[in-house]
């Protein structure tokens, strides 16, 4: 059977893979020379953040995002909180139609401690000016 390269295109072919060969086995020498430590991300440690949410501040997106509240249910906060003004309590979600202690338990994880109530603005109109 007759070879289709010549002898000089063979040597030429088997010197170029040689010569790969050579080049990737210097390279990873000199990365491990380097000692680089690669992060293997199923062993890095698992972070657990909390969502928590602001009542008083947070629009219908948000609380619809809290488990039990669903559109429907957030949507009444929001109206209640600018109907009847902020909530001073956890408690006082139980003002919403849709929403009971259990309810009120279930959430208390996710909501953010309510301020003092001496610490909450009042309305300018209301209070004298000295």
């Amino acid at each position: 059977m007759r070879w289709f390269l010549r002898r000089g295109d063979q040597l030429v072919i088997a010197s170029i893979l040689v010569m790969t060969v050579l080049s990737g086995a210097a390279y990873f020498g000199i990365q491990k020379m380097r000692s680089i430590d690669y992060i293997d991300i199923d062993q890095a440690p698992a972070v657990e953040y909390r969502f928590l949410v602001d009542v008083n501040q947070a629009d219908w997106s948000e609380l619809a995002q809290l488990p039990g509240i669903g559109e429907t249910l957030a949507k009444r906060i929001v109206q209640s909180r600018e109907m009847q003004g902020p909530f001073f309590d956890h408690s006082d979600l139980q003002r919403v139609r849709g929403i009971g202690p259990r309810t009120v338990e279930t959430l208390r994880h996710f909501l953010l401690p309510m301020p003092e109530t001496e610490a909450i603005a009042s309305d300018a109109s209301a209070v004298p000016a000295s």
